[in-house]
């Protein structure tokens, strides 16, 4: 008898297809005209996991080239998003954090756009399909600690 099981294969392309759409979805949502470009909020989803970092280790974290990060990072500052400060050990470098307001701002568009997701989960699924979703979030945390794993041994060797 032939397995009907899907494969790895299949799992990976719809994984990554519904998961690409939610994320756009609730980027899109918090990217108001008044509010943080998603650029915008991406760097300040990294300082906010990541806490203060160089412009460098930014960039990286980004994938970006330094160079398209600088005018983004100082419309930040200006905006009273992000901070520097010099480099606790390395004077030609900055170290950049969230300010108190933008981790007060941050924090709102950030329960701003869970509220939403509430909201949608509520109107969309029953209890049991709530309950099924929570088990798919311990499948996904568990798929990007692998992902997490692998790209540490690749980038070690």
């Amino acid at each position: 008898m032939a397995s009907t099981s899907p494969n790895p294969a299949q799992c990976a392309s719809r994984l990554r297809n519904s998961v690409a759409e939610l994320a756009r979805q609730l980027r899109s949502g918090s990217a108001t005209p008044e509010g943080p470009s998603i650029a915008k909020l991406s760097v300040l989803g990294q300082l906010y996991r990541r806490g203060p970092c160089s412009p460098t280790t930014l960039a990286a974290h980004e994938r970006v080239k330094l160079q398209s990060l600088t005018r983004l990072l100082a419309e930040l500052e200006a905006e009273g998003w992000i901070e520097r400060a010099p480099h606790p050990t390395d004077g030609r470098q900055w170290m950049l954090s969230l300010t108190a307001d933008g981790t007060r701002r941050l924090k709102a568009l950030m329960r701003s756009r869970e509220a939403a997701l509430a909201d949608a989960i509520g109107a969309t699924l029953d209890a049991d399909q709530r309950a099924l979703l929570l088990q798919a979030c311990e499948l996904l945390d568990g798929l990007t600690a692998a992902l997490g794993d692998r790209a540490s041994t690749a980038s070690s060797s």
